[in-house]
């Protein structure tokens, strides 16, 4: 299944699940998760292996089973991924080894 599909197809009918995810996390007191980084994170994480096409319950089952410490684990690696590190200046370096 091309993630594309799931994303194109499914994300206007789940939106409200993802609403009711999001409102979990705020309640946590994780206000930074927006929709799009949660959506990211199903397609790039929950279903990176799926084979076959998930149906729309699939789907809101998988939203609604997202558990908080897995989507920040997934952010902090995206984060990492991202970061461009320059030890460039000396003093940089031996503020960050300290």
């Amino acid at each position: 299944m091309d993630n594309s599909s799931v994303n194109d197809h499914f994300r206007t009918q789940v939106q409200p699940a993802l609403a009711s995810k999001l409102e979990e996390f705020r309640l946590l007191g994780i206000d930074s998760v927006t929709e799009q980084g949660l959506w990211e994170f199903l397609i790039k994480k929950k279903w990176k292996k799926v084979k076959d096409e998930l149906k729309l319950y699939e789907i809101i089952q998988e939203i609604l089973s997202v558990k908080v410490s897995d989507y920040i684990s997934f952010a902090t690696i995206e984060t990492y991924k991202t970061a461009e590190f320059s030890f460039d200046d000396e003093n940089e370096m031996k503020e960050l080894l300290k």
